[in-house]
């Protein structure tokens, strides 16, 4: 594993050759059907993980929260449908096989004899009832949206499941291994819907009870410290090598890396470009840098003033040097952003020209739109170093036109919250395409249906931009759709509900002990074959 640093563009390549080769992607490396790992006695098997990552998780219900520390450990207690292989393509899971019946029709044949963590069996209608309160609007899921396009879903018999879709939409499959999708135990729903009723809130006693089919369990959360899960040993697949793994939270950066030194934590996550030299002169461990299919952006509340008005927001866009900010904050690792998608996803438009940086003409823009003296504002990050430091070069950067900016730093849960309630001006903060398709990549975070904490947090609304996402998820014809999503990647560069600054790539500290230990390009991390070698 010694220093696994890659090229972007050597990275690029690879990536972009199997994203093109299938129409989304999402989940997992590698399928339930290429093994995870025997589990045996003498085949590198056991050990207590620890990974020291910078957040708290969010919910432990797969149904509860949008943001990638829950879905780290959440892919770990819950399985999908489907998962996605290294080439992207969906693979079996508790779906062993399933047909086209027709273009709007899907069935599913689910494996036998899969037991939840609780004994409970999985079954077609156990399926149907995490979908049907996946799109409860008394539960409000902020993945709902991933079933958009589904119009019903039935049990044709204990293992077949079928589900009815209101018009073809070519990412079902992947939408099916994202772990908003993920099946809980009927239990632990009928005993959130109980709580409820006695007013108590959605996943409320699922965040205490989480119960999947998946190779771990959970063992304990201690909110803001860690969260401990133990190695299923009934699982239903190939059991997992590990013992046990402990997502320990360690906000601040250099914190993380000293844990990797004094190996307090195998893995230390987000250690920043600065520390790449560092880690990489450790003794025993290394640096694993991976691309990704994310997105990393500052957002405008486009429902407040002066942010309404789209020339402001050209403006400021126009005013900031990506190239400073990737160079200054993340030393040079990443690529400057166009818009939203990432050059790995299917949809992207390299010929789609963004704003560019030009200090003078925001000058102008802001004139015209009535800002000539510029204005004050504010920019919300949460403890992410990078992200601050980010908040500090724009800041900088927007005293040249003339705009103040004043910087507020919050926890993770309450920048998450107020964001979704839409309290901020500005703020920084990022997007994994987890699905590899650009309807996930440009729907939640731009349609009108999903303001808040679905993804839109810039609150933009737009019956056009509405229109073209609708069709191109609507389209079956990968020509069209690619067509509707320039069209959509040209319009987004002209509306700037946010600024587009990098694609960036994932960075990690990871002791030279763990073996098989790996994060996918949707930044989830792969510990199913993991183990520690002492």
């Amino acid at each position: 594993m010694k220093n696994k640093k890659l090229l972007w563009l050597v990275s690029l390549l690879a990536m972009l050759t199997f994203v093109l080769a299938a129409c989304a992607g999402d989940g997992e490396s590698e399928s339930k059907s290429e093994g995870e790992g025997s589990g045996e006695e003498g085949s590198g098997s056991g050990g207590d993980l620890v990974i020291a990552l910078p957040s708290d998780i969010v919910s432990l219900s797969p149904q509860g929260a949008n943001d990638i520390p829950s879905g780290q450990v959440a892919d770990n207690i819950y399985e999908t449908l489907t998962v996605l292989d290294e080439n992207q393509e969906p693979q079996p899971s508790l779906a062993k096989e399933w047909k086209e019946v027709d273009e709007t029709t899907w069935e599913f044949q689910l494996q036998e004899g899969v037991k939840f963590h609780d004994g409970e069996a999985l079954t077609a209608e156990v399926v149907k009832k995490n979908f049907d309160r996946l799109v409860d609007e008394k539960i409000a899921s902020p993945r709902a949206f991933l079933f958009e396009a589904v119009e019903s879903v039935e049990a044709k018999d204990d293992l077949t499941l079928v589900i009815k879709l209101k018009y073809p939409y070519a990412p079902l499959l992947a939408n099916l291994a994202h772990n908003g999708t993920a099946i809980m135990s009927p239990k632990i729903i009928d005993e959130d819907y109980a709580q409820m009723e006695d007013g108590g809130d959605a996943d409320a006693y699922i965040n205490k009870n989480p119960m999947g089919t998946g190779p771990f369990k959970l063992d304990e959360w201690k909110a803001g410290e860690e969260v401990v899960i133990s190695r299923n040993d009934d699982y239903w697949g190939d059991k997992a090598k590990l013992d046990t793994a402990k997502f320990k939270v360690v906000s601040e950066q250099s914190a993380r890396v000293a844990e990797l030194e004094t190996s307090v934590a195998h893995v230390a996550d987000q250690i920043g470009p600065n520390n790449i030299s560092r880690v990489e002169g450790m003794d025993g461990a290394s640096v694993l840098q991976e691309p990704s299919t994310s997105l990393a952006y500052v957002g405008f509340n486009l429902k407040k003033e002066p942010f309404d008005d789209k020339k402001v927001r050209q403006a400021v866009s126009m005013a900031i040097n990506k190239e400073e900010i990737i160079s200054g904050v993340y030393n040079n690792v990443g690529i400057p952003a166009k818009g939203p998608l990432a050059p790995p996803v299917f949809g992207y438009d390299e010929n789609v020209a963004g704003l560019e940086f030009d200090v003078e003409k925001a000058k102008e823009l802001l004139a015209e739109a009535g800002y000539e003296d510029g204005f004050k504002t504010t920019i919300w990050t949460n403890d992410n170093e990078q992200r601050v430091d980010t908040a500090v070069t724009i800041q900088n950067q927007l005293k040249e036109i003339g705009v103040e900016v004043e910087i507020e730093e919050l926890e993770w849960g309450a920048f998450l919250d107020r964001t979704s309630n839409g309290e901020h001006d500005m703020f920084v903060l990022g997007w994994s395409t987890s699905t590899g398709d650009a309807d996930y990549g440009m729907y939640p975070l731009f349609h009108s249906s999903a303001l808040g904490e679905t993804g839109n947090r810039t609150f933009l609304e737009n019956e056009e931009l509405d229109k073209i996402l609708d069709e191109a998820r609507r389209s079956s014809d990968r020509e069209e759709r690619q067509k509707l999503y320039t069209e959509a990647q040209e319009m987004l560069v002209d509306l700037a509900p946010m600024i587009y600054t990098h694609h960036q790539e994932y960075l990690l500290g990871v002791s030279d002990k763990v073996k098989d230990f790996g994060i996918n390009a949707e930044g989830i991390y792969q510990i199913k074959q993991a183990y520690i070698e002492e």
